[in-house]
């Protein structure tokens, strides 16, 4: 800025990384996730948020237009990969689209929002590990549900037709059955006061 032909100040503007986005990439870790970092920003800008947040630098892809975005989804994808990704803006569209899942936060554009699979309301990196690990979890209770449901009625359906079970034995251990399934699936409940 200046006036009357001097340079009287120079303003820089940044974003702040927030926080917790160093802790989320620790999570995403612990979880056997592999964060990549895919900005539109130029290097040296894109090299000092990996640095902060904890990226490896050969996963901090910089001066990257929403067209590479995409092109670098692909490639991790036909290298064999699940991809993830995040996003939140117009650039992040196509990406967000090709990804196997696209996440945006819930304070992005319009064009994110309906590009992606997930929304998550809380504009924050844990709230993709949360996910994840919720999304986990819960299909580790849906197969667990089924072994139970499918290995009860293997055994219990041919006693009950050779008539070797009484109708009334019959009647509570399928009602015990379904309170196992539902008692099992309510353990996700633990989950969400625990990381909610």
């Amino acid at each position: 800025m200046g006036w009357g032909g001097v340079a009287r100040a120079a303003l820089t503007v940044s974003d702040e990384v927030r926080t917790t986005s160093r802790e989320a990439i620790t999570r995403f870790r612990e979880l056997g996730l592999t964060p990549y970092l895919l900005t539109g920003d130029n290097s040296r800008t894109a090299a000092a948020v990996g640095q902060q947040v904890g990226i490896d630098p050969q996963h901090v892809l910089s001066d990257v237009l929403p067209a590479d975005k995409h092109a670098a989804i692909r490639a991790l994808e036909e290298q064999g990969k699940v991809v993830a990704m995040v996003g939140d803006g117009i650039n992040d569209a196509a990406a967000l689209a090709q990804a196997d899942l696209g996440l945006a936060m819930g304070t992005g554009t319009d064009v994110a929002i309906d590009s992606a699979d997930i929304v998550l309301v809380r504009p924050d990196l844990l709230a993709v590990a949360d996910a994840i690990g919720l999304s986990r979890r819960t299909l580790r209770i849906i197969k667990q549900n089924l072994a139970w449901a499918f290995g009860y009625n293997l055994v219990a359906i041919p006693l009950a037709v050779f008539g070797a079970l009484n109708p009334m034995v019959s009647g509570a251990a399928m009602a015990a059955s379904s309170v196992i399934v539902v008692l099992n699936s309510l353990r996700l409940k633990a989950f969400a006061r625990r990381d909610g």
